[in-house]
């Protein structure tokens, strides 16, 4: 059921407006509220064609903004009406053709009547006034809290272009558009076009664009306010950068224009087109709901992901070049050629991880991309396609409702995952070429997915429809086993046994691989063979491995070519367990650390024995990004470790055994700034003992610092951190660190430090801030407060408010919107790792029937992830056999 199927049926017959008191009343020309059916998108696309806006904005920093669209388009037929979006606007007129009516108008839509269209070309004239959205969405308004600025920028996607202006709000309606703005004198105003005139007017300047090349309305943008800017013309297309003038200080803008010129050269080679749109912005900006957007030749990006008050890490540069080259990539696959309609947003997505993975490890310094793909972006699809969620790749999104119900990490990295096989299987030039007649031949249009899998299986010469049906359609991950004999130190047998998740998910699958197998020769690993094969089926015989010498350690997804899990056998894991420094390969390295963080999450090795493992190898690991990797595995293990609630003797020593070895790492690495940060971060997110809690409020007068220069973002986490464990002065601390850093990043830092201190009176007081939708507190803000309110150590607080919390979701989720329940969702449903936490969930979920899609996906998940907790927690603590 979708996000708002209970509105939706109470209303979805209503009567139509009155067009004018001469008219007879329209029928209804869609259902009566916020979302577009594909069924009506794809009504009306059929109807409507070349599509062209001129848009008049007027700016004036106020709550409120205006605009005029004027919208022409040919229209097939006047059989019935037909709809144009605009969303809580006050509508002032409505012109149709010349002629003045009386807007129909619900809050969500105009319907413009038949008997005032024309077959053939038409034209629509909306003035309006609207509020600027404060959620992320539409024409966003922040007010800088430093110096009072203010600015706006634009999100559309999925579907909130007609939050800003009347519009055809779907992706295969593609236009032009023509843009006018009136803004303040000192507001730089940017879209997908470059000015082409900047004249004094009444109050300000008046802005004026040329038309625009075809575009999705979601792919559109406006932004404006007195945003500083940068310049750089070195490159084949002119290149700007924008931030807040109070925050232009953390901007480096060389590392932006480097990762984007490179970038830019690179995929205009590998697609063998040119840019197309001239000119190239990008954007930094507060209270951004996601990471970037790919708005065209104006792409937005989060501050909060990309500003930092010390200098970038190489791991901040090497995130910083991957959102850069992800975003251009869409400038091709996405922009210049689109999507029909929701359900092929991952190919969207998908397909832009993967070429900024490649052209971040080929245009960039970051050479171990892959590696880094591998670590983060696929154990995060690998988790997710485990889930009792899982759903498959490509999957029907019935409205506009449901257009983001399944991006996640298999719409972004499991797909990617799979195009990277894909390429794999048919060769790199032959992708290659197949991606190339895709662009050319779909440029300016909107495409399907069998469009772009077709342009593939012509370039390959095969049939790729059993291919699309298995990976595509079908949900889940499958695990490879290698099965072998070995006589007289030799490989007698040797195949690979495929296995499907489960009844319920029974696809096997073809793909190609590469299975290693390695001897252990003076405590290293050595590469002994290594044998590509394709699999499919439950078992596949590889007879290049016969007569091999028998191996220590067998990886049968070497090198990581294929989406599969991998169950090592015995000998290998073992192997694994006892030799992780003595490999020398850092992606089998970091395969194999994954391999035992598997063996704890599916409660197959105890976590105390993992640990164990970590504190005796993670100190000799060299390699940085992988030291990345690991650390982060060792801080789950701490989150585990607290989340059993067991406060025994056990787990006091081992805290403090991974408290000692993150700063052993810190005093280690001194004077090497990269490695050092790296283990302060992990010191940071384990420190909980009276002593290490000490030292951090040490640090922050300037002792004990190791070197390390204490940043404003640092200072921030180590307060937030104190006041979390309630450590004595914190409080203090935090007021007076709030007075002295009184930035729009200090004023989030202060409600995260202040809402997650283990004070009930303060949990209540925002938590009710959380439950009033109606909340003046801007929507970023609220997600602060969501997830600081409850960290794992304080489960006896968050047993005070948790059955109340799980009684109230589904009111909560019927009053508010899908922007708000996928933060609310995914941080303020209860799991507290026991039996009584479980069978808590399990019964809302077995009576929760009518959440929205969004949310009953992560009360599941919440569901098996505290089913998993406990089962990793009876694991530990239970005797060793």
């Amino acid at each position: 059921m979708n996000y708002f199927a209970p509105r939706v049926m109470a209303i979805a017959i209503a009567s139509a407006f009155a067009v004018n008191a001469a008219s007879a009343a329209p029928a209804p020309a869609r259902a009566e509220n916020a979302y577009l059916s594909q069924a009506d998108a794809m009504a009306r696309s059929a109807r409507v064609s070349n599509v062209d806006y001129v848009l008049d904005f007027t700016l004036t920093g106020k709550e409120s903004f205006a605009g005029t669209t004027t919208v022409s388009f040919d229209l097939k037929d006047t059989d019935s009406a037909v709809t144009l979006d605009l969303d809580k606007a006050t509508v002032k007129s409505v012109t149709v053709n010349g002629k003045q009516v009386t807007p129909a108008y619900n809050n969500w839509f105009i319907t413009l009547a038949p008997q005032d269209l024309a077959k053939g070309r038409n034209t629509v004239t909306v003035s309006y006034e609207r509020l600027h959205s404060t959620n992320g969405e539409g024409l966003h308004r922040m007010v800088d809290p430093v110096d009072g600025r203010v600015y706006t920028y634009s999100h559309f996607e999925p579907a909130a272009a007609h939050q800003m202006f009347a519009v055809f709000d779907q992706p295969d309606l593609k236009a032009t558009y023509t843009v006018t703005v009136n803004a303040p004198a000192d507001w730089q105003v940017v879209t997908t076009t470059r000015e082409s005139k900047v004249a004094d007017a009444t109050g300000g300047k008046r802005w004026s664009f040329p038309t625009s090349k075809k575009l999705s309305p979601y792919n559109f943008s406006l932004h404006a306010g007195p945003y500083k800017v940068w310049e750089d013309n070195s490159g084949k297309y002119p290149m700007r950068l924008f931030a807040r003038q109070s925050v232009a200080s953390q901007v480096t803008p060389a590392d932006w224009f480097r990762y984007t010129k490179g970038g830019l050269s690179f995929f205009d080679n590998y697609f063998g087109i040119p840019y197309q749109f001239e000119k190239y912005d990008q954007l930094l900006v507060p209270d951004f709901l996601y990471g970037a957007m790919e708005n065209a030749a104006a792409i937005t990006f989060a501050e909060g992901g990309f500003l930092y008050k010390a200098e970038m890490t190489a791991a901040q540069k090497a995130t910083l070049a991957e959102v850069i080259l992800h975003e251009m990539a869409h400038q091709w696959f996405g922009d210049l050629v689109t999507m029909k309609w929701w359900n092929g947003l991952w190919l969207n997505e998908s397909f832009a991880s993967f070429m900024a993975t490649l052209a971040t490890a080929e245009s960039t310094e970051f050479k171990d991309a892959w590696q880094a793909f591998y670590q983060q972006d696929k154990q995060g699809a690998y988790n997710m396609d485990q889930k009792v969620s899982t759903h498959p790749i490509e999957v029907p999104v019935p409205s506009s409702a449901n257009a983001f119900d399944n991006i996640d990490a298999i719409t972004y990295s499991k797909g990617a995952s799979t195009l990277k096989q894909l390429r794999h299987m048919l060769g790199e030039e032959v992708f290659r070429k197949g991606v190339h007649n895709y662009l050319v031949k779909y440029s300016w249009q909107n495409a399907k997915l069998d469009d772009f899998i077709g342009s593939l299986g012509e370039a390959a010469g095969r049939d790729l429809s059993k291919w699309t049906k298995d990976w595509l359609y079908q949900a889940g991950v499958n695990t490879i086993a290698a099965n072998y004999t070995c006589s007289n130190g030799k490989i007698k047998s040797f195949s690979l046994a495929q296995t499907a998740p489960s009844k319920e998910l029974p696809t096997l699958r073809e793909q190609r691989v590469q299975v290693g197998a390695f001897k252990l020769e003076n405590g290293k690993l050595v590469l002994a063979k290594n044998v590509p094969v394709t699999y499919s089926g439950a078992t596949t015989k590889v007879p290049g491995m016969v007569g091999a010498a028998c191996p220590d350690l067998v990886y049968p997804n070497y090198q990581d070519w294929g989406f599969v899990k991998v169950n090592l056998d015995k000998r290998s894991f073992e192997t694994a367990r006892n030799t992780l420094s003595g490999v020398d390969d850092p992606l089998l390295r970091a395969m194999l650390w994954q391999a035992l963080w598997d063996g704890v999450r599916d409660a197959k090795l105890p976590l105390n024995e993992f640990i164990d493992v970590a504190l005796a190898n993670a100190p000799q690991e060299k390699d940085y990004t992988l030291l990345g990797d690991v650390l982060g595995k060792v801080s789950q293990s701490k989150y585990y470790l607290t989340a059993t609630g067991l406060d025994n003797a056990y787990t006091r020593k081992t805290g403090k055994a991974l408290e000692d070895m993150a700063w052993q790492g810190v005093v280690a690495y001194k004077g090497n700034d990269n490695f050092q940060r790296r283990w302060f971060g992990t010191y940071m997110s384990v420190a909980s003992s009276p002593e290490a809690l000490a030292r951090l409020a040490g640090m922050l007068e300037g002792k004990g610092t190791e070197g390390l220069n204490i940043s404003q973002d640092q200072r921030w986490a180590i307060i937030t951190r104190l006041n979390r464990f309630n450590y004595q002065g914190a409080a203090a601390l935090l007021e007076a660190e709030q007075a002295r850093d009184k930035s729009d990043t200090g004023q989030g830092a202060a409600i995260a430090a202040t809402v997650v201190r283990p004070d009930p009176k303060v949990k209540a007081e925002w938590m009710a801030t959380v439950e009033d939708l109606k909340t003046k507190l801007p929507f970023s803000r609220v997600r602060t407060a969501m997830g600081s309110m409850y960290p794992v150590e304080q489960h006896k607080l968050a047993e005070q408010t948790a059955s109340d919390r799980l009684a109230k979701l589904p009111a909560i989720d019927k009053a508010a919107g899908p922007v708000f329940m996928r933060s609310y969702a995914n941080t303020m449903i209860p799991a507290s790792c026991t039996l009584a936490s479980v069978q808590r969930l399990q019964r809302a979920a077995d009576t929760m029937k009518d959440l929205s899609a969004g949310t009953r996906r992560s009360l599941l998940d919440t569901l098996q992830e505290d089913q998993r907790c406990v089962a990793v927690k009876k694991a530990m603590t239970a005797p060793k056999s």
